[in-house]
């Protein structure tokens, strides 16, 4: 599967605030929780980083809540920008977006930064990468927030997989369509373990890694630059 075709789709960059209230459990709350976890220590003025930021869902949530914050939001769909452009309507002049990887956002210093629901298109390698990328774009002290599919393989993660889609179906997604979530993501979405991610945000220089989300195969923690 060619993720970055599906965010390029029309139809898919229409769907995706829908898609994600019903797919990922407590979505508002998970947005507000890393709105939280990243004013603890940018409480006033601060430049916050904000890399898979297309559609501007979470762009929306950290404005609305922090009007110091300056936003930087990075993201490789034309498609999805363009969506985060109509979200944030009058919120847009405190907001910069930027068509790209992590290798096109500013080198700050940033006081924060935040990553939802996107590392788990990255195999291993480049999340990586891109860890360590954001790292040496925040200033020394400043969080992280990450949230995204993990889950453990082989049978137990197909029971979670199985788990996760059962949720989507009781929140509105198609049945006959969400039958075949699970086998596709185990196929193709390159997810990790919670282990292997905790380790991967240790080995890009992160410390003081902890766990503040978990909900069938998401996980989300908080990390120290």
């Amino acid at each position: 599967m060619n993720w970055s075709q599906t965010f390029n789709d029309p139809a898919a960059v229409a769907g995706y605030a829908e898609r994600a209230r019903q797919q990922v459990p407590g979505f508002s709350d998970l947005q507000r929780m890393a709105m939280l976890l990243l004013a603890e220590r940018a409480p006033g003025v601060a430049d916050i980083l904000v890399l898979g930021a297309g559609g501007g869902l979470e762009l929306k949530a950290f404005a609305e809540a922090q009007q110091d914050w300056r936003l930087f939001g990075v993201d490789p769909s034309a498609g999805m920008l363009d969506l985060a452009r109509a979200t944030l309507e009058s919120l847009l002049p405190r907001v910069e977006l930027t068509e790209g990887t992590i290798d096109a956002a500013p080198s700050g210093p940033f006081d924060g930064a935040a990553c939802l629901l996107t590392l788990h298109f990255l195999p291993r390698d480049e999340r990586l990468r891109t860890l360590r990328e954001v790292r040496q774009r925040l200033r020394p002290g400043a969080p992280f927030v990450s949230a995204h599919h993990s889950y453990p393989k082989g049978e137990e993660g197909r029971r979670w997989l199985s788990r996760f889609t059962a949720f989507a179906v009781s929140n509105g997604v198609a049945a006959e369509k969400a039958a075949a979530m699970p086998a596709s993501l185990a196929e193709h979405l390159p997810a990790l373990s919670p282990y292997e991610d905790e380790v991967l945000l240790r080995e890009a220089g992160f410390s003081d890694v902890g766990l503040f989300y978990a909900a069938f195969t998401f996980r989300g923690w908080v990390a120290t630059a």
